[in-house]
């Protein structure tokens, strides 16, 4: 079997998962042909071969290898393969759901990709009528998806998770449930050898398994492209802010890569108290510690739920003199109402702009909006996925300041 070609490689496309999927298969497919033309035209320099003649018989070497083989394929040019598994997806009336692989995962490292937080109307099978699922109903497919592909014999299951399920919920501080460390030992324990994710809230929760691997990816690289379009790096009246102390060490990474000073909210909460919706916040103080006065703020987050805390934030540095704000949110939810209380506090002028990623599915309704700027980790997951297939290292993706300085290179 070739190195170049992935015949072992699938990818499980979950309900609502779709477009991102598509994206991730896209970058995969565009990744191969790459890797094999570029193999193609070293065999073809080698042996002083024409292309054409280097195509056949690399195919007819593939064919030699391969338990089928379609006659109706040309034979001079690469043809990458598919990569998605079809499944059929069926919720009963009851709830339940039940998942069928439609052809053999034998053998196969089978990638299953599940976008826990999206919150659209979904259509579970075909002809079935769309549904708003819950991050529970999201999961239980996760589960019997996980069973069904560990049933059929597949060799090895990775589960891509762009947002880690519980998250928040990675640490007690009375007789509560540490959810986010049950969450990755019940996926352990359903066979599952490793989770794909993108800026977990906590690094912490991967200290509570026994086997399997967290592979934390970082859409830093990606929201300076866009940030790039918004401002000019070189500007001395760009100051990077730390929204809280949590989010410190993320905004510390921008700071230093940028080469900006670093400025932090210092926020007192009441935790008795749940936000519901962004104008029912629980930030009681907000302090500042630096300077921002008359000048542009980049301010980065992991997760927006409501949306509350951000606003107050923009809020209380607007109070202090700064410009121009603009945000960085790795999992933009945008849940309940937010986007409206986005929307005034727009109107307002409390920010300039908001860079999400599209790791989380939004309809044209939100990437429309003129403050919202959509940043693409597509490939990032794309490149991720080809690397563990092919058990390559992970770490100039993991950690990406050599790709980013050379972007600050360019302006």
């Amino acid at each position: 079997m070739s190195s170049s070609k992935p015949e072992r490689l699938g990818v499980i496309s979950c309900p609502g998962t779709e477009k991102f999927s598509s994206e991730v298969i896209y970058y995969l497919k565009k990744q191969y042909v790459k890797k094999y033309k570029r193999f193609a035209e070293k065999v073809s320099e080698k042996y002083s071969m024409p292309m054409e003649d280097v195509w056949i018989a690399m195919n007819l070497n593939d064919d030699m290898h391969s338990v089928r083989v379609n006659p109706r394929k040309a034979v001079d040019r690469y043809h990458p393969p598919t990569f998605e598994l079809p499944v059929k997806f069926t919720r009963f009336a009851n709830g339940e759901f039940k998942t069928e692989i439609q052809a053999s995962v034998k053998g196969m490292d089978v990638f299953i990709i599940q976008d826990v937080e999206n919150h659209y109307p979904i259509a579970v099978g075909k002809g079935s009528e769309e549904q708003v699922l819950s991050i529970n109903d999201h999961l239980f497919i996760l589960f019997v998806t996980m069973d069904a592909v560990r049933q059929a014999g597949a060799s090895r299951i990775t589960l891509v998770l762009p947002t880690y399920p519980y998250s928040r919920q990675h640490k007690k501080k009375g007789r509560e449930a540490l959810t986010a460390s049950w969450f990755g030992k019940t996926c352990e324990f359903m066979g599952a050898s490793r989770i794909i994710t993108l800026d977990i809230h906590s690094r912490e929760i991967e200290n509570s398994f026994h086997k399997l691997m967290l592979e934390n990816l970082h859409a830093s690289y990606q929201i300076l492209l866009k940030l790039r379009d918004l401002v000019d790096f070189s500007d001395p009246d760009l100051v990077v802010v730390s929204p809280d102390t949590g989010a410190i060490d993320r905004n510390k990474f921008y700071a230093g890569n940028l080469k900006k000073p670093l400025a932090l909210l210092y926020k007192e909460r009441d935790y008795s108290k749940v936000s519901k919706n962004a104008g029912d916040s629980n930030i009681t103080r907000i302090r500042l510690l630096g300077d921002v006065e008359g000048k542009t703020v980049f301010m980065a987050d992991d997760m927006l739920g409501t949306g509350g805390t951000l606003i107050e934030a923009m809020k209380a540095l607007k109070k202090c003199g700064a410009k121009k704000i603009i945000c960085s949110i790795s999992l933009p939810m945008f849940s309940g109402n937010a986007r409206e209380y986005f929307d005034k506090a727009y109107k307002e002028g409390l920010f300039y702009r908001i860079i999400g990623s599209n790791a989380i599915y939004h309809d044209e309704d939100l990437l429309n909006r003129e403050w919202f700027v959509s940043a693409s980790v597509s490939d990032l997951f794309a490149r991720s996925i080809s690397r563990l297939y092919h058990s390559r290292s992970l770490s100039t993706i993991l950690d990406n300041s050599k790709m980013i300085q050379q972007l600050m290179k360019k302006g």
